[in-house]
């Protein structure tokens, strides 16, 4: 009961599974994990299925929720934006076969400021190294 208090679904611990919104299903997967008391958790994807709104309130409570608790999460999304929210270090992988590309430090980004500089500077960072190849093709493409 702790752990779903912890994220915050104890008014809802008599509800049955089909009546949770996609985000408190989510919340029930997290809260099953964390009761294991593991080393690591691994999220494949965890908010893909969510509406904008829900997966930016999921990506809070899980930093919300490390903040409490300071477990480690290797966190394996597409989105760079979720990367640069959730994450502290960032692995940049390539394509088939994923090798890492780069290693970024996120851990000073201040999580708060989506809309700054820093966040945006960051996110071109990321985007022209997953897009190099595509870039240097337009590039090249416009240049004759």
């Amino acid at each position: 009961m702790a752990v779903i208090a912890k994220v915050g679904l104890d008014k809802f611990a008599d509800v049955y599974p089909h009546m949770l919104s996609g985000g408190m299903k989510q919340r029930v997967a997290i809260a099953r994990a964390m009761a294991m008391k593991p080393d690591i958790l691994l999220m494949d994807e965890p908010f893909a299925a969510l509406d904008a709104l829900t997966r930016r309130k999921m990506q809070e409570e899980l930093l919300q929720l490390w903040d409490d608790l300071r477990f480690t999460v290797l966190f394996v999304t597409h989105s760079i934006e979720e990367a640069i929210i959730v994450g502290s270090r960032i692995l940049v992988l390539s394509p088939h076969p994923g090798r890492v590309k780069a290693e970024l430090n996120a851990h000073d980004f201040s999580h708060d400021h989506q809309g700054g500089a820093a966040f945006q500077a960051l996110h071109n960072r990321i985007h022209n190294m997953l897009f190099a190849e595509r870039i240097e093709e337009e590039r090249a493409a416009r240049h004759g």
